[in-house]
């Protein structure tokens, strides 16, 4: 136990350490896109990235859950293998990542760096967006085989 007799005023205390916020989640998954192989990282690039605490209720409420924390990410747009030029886009394709369900995860799991799960979530979501098979995001991200 620490007492001021015997605590060491270089130490780092827990008064320093805070959660990871939206920017380092942002950060992370910028990262995980700019580590892609080629082809897929500069269309990858071209997505909207956001990042909120928790999905909006409405799209919880279209998927069917009731717990914020079941999703940790989500794609919004329409993938490569459907999209036609005829198409008159609304709005840009988007990968969404949701911090705070992430963090859960994390916690929860124990044994992966958070760098290691943003990047899985963020592959998992460009696979909706890409068309790829189970096989191409073990490829690209055998962490979740």
């Amino acid at each position: 136990m620490t007492t001021p007799e015997n605590h060491d005023p270089n130490a780092p205390t827990w008064d320093a350490f805070v959660a990871p916020d939206l920017s380092l989640i942002e950060e992370l998954a910028r990262d995980a896109i700019s580590t892609l192989p080629h082809p897929w990282r500069e269309p990858a690039t071209a997505l909207v990235l956001r990042v909120v605490d928790f999905a909006p209720d409405d799209v919880l409420e279209d998927m069917g859950l009731e717990d914020p924390f079941e999703l940790t990410g989500l794609y919004d747009g329409i993938p490569l293998t459907e999209k036609s030029v005829m198409d008159q886009s609304t709005k840009p394709d988007a990968v969404w990542l949701f911090r705070r369900a992430i963090l859960e995860e994390w916690i929860e799991r124990g044994d992966v760096g958070l760098g290691d799960l943003v990047a899985h979530v963020v592959v998992h979501e460009l696979a909706h967006h890409f068309g790829w098979s189970d096989e191409d995001i073990a490829a690209i991200d055998p962490w979740w085989e």
